[in-house]
């Protein structure tokens, strides 16, 4: 039996600009201050991403018209996989930058009710805070779960930031102006930096010392790396 009941935010299907809108508006709702309920004891990676759907007739492919989240949840400080699911469902918006968490969260929401196991922190393969409207996809799945969560991004999509020291572990801000939004983290040394922001519930401070907390031997930390291998798998139904 699940233990998640998710918040109720809004509904999904929304012209661009009432989208941007709503953007706007949730931001403001995000906690940027740590609230974790308590002792970590399980941590959620999640990956969302997106498959073509199958005409039987024809034996055609259509691009991105189902959206796959993995989510995989791990023991903490163990970091060993205790459950996981994948769920898949029609994508509800076109691809428009900026926008990709109405395009994912959704399968995201399905997959965490199917979750035995509860979730003390999140950690979501793409950007929380480190948005142009301050909402991405670790913020917006944070606030439908009112859960602490964090992003973790393989590419900039807002901001500035200054080189980044060679040596496992480094990092420096990444900032947008005067605001701060994140870090630039050297996961691993001799490979490109990934982007750690705060979601929801979390500060920036803590957003990065789970980030480093849970690497492993690999560029991505375990939580969403083990979520993309699920991902990536095609014998994993929903």
């Amino acid at each position: 039996m699940s233990t998640f009941t998710p918040r109720h935010l809004h509904d999904w299907d929304l012209a661009p600009r009432d989208a941007i809108a709503l953007q706007r508006r949730l931001a403001g709702q995000v906690e940027r201050q740590d609230r974790l309920a308590g002792e970590v004891k399980y941590i959620a990676g999640v990956d969302i991403g997106f498959e073509k759907s199958m005409d039987i007739d024809s034996g055609q492919g259509k691009r991105d018209e189902i959206t796959r989240a993995a989510v995989v949840v791990l023991s903490w400080p163990e970091l060993k996989v205790v459950e996981q699911v994948v769920a898949r469902e029609p994508t509800r918006m076109p691809y428009i930058p900026g926008l990709l968490s109405f395009r994912e969260t959704p399968a995201a929401l399905t997959a965490f009710a199917q979750l035995k196991h509860q979730i003390d922190l999140v950690m979501v393969d793409g950007h929380g805070i480190a948005h142009p409207r301050r909402l991405g996809v670790a913020a917006h799945l944070g606030l439908w779960l009112d859960l602490p969560t964090l992003g973790v991004a393989k590419k900039r999509l807002t901001g500035k930031h200054g080189e980044v020291p060679e040596e496992r572990g480094a990092w420096t801000p990444l900032k947008h102006d005067d605001e701060t939004l994140g870090i630039v983290l050297r996961s691993r040394a001799g490979v490109k930096p990934i982007f750690v922001s705060p979601g929801h519930r979390l500060s920036i401070d803590s957003a990065r010392d789970w980030a480093i907390a849970c690497l492993g031997r690999y560029k991505l930390p375990e939580p969403t790396r083990l979520a993309d291998r699920l991902a990536s798998r095609r014998d994993v139904s929903s």
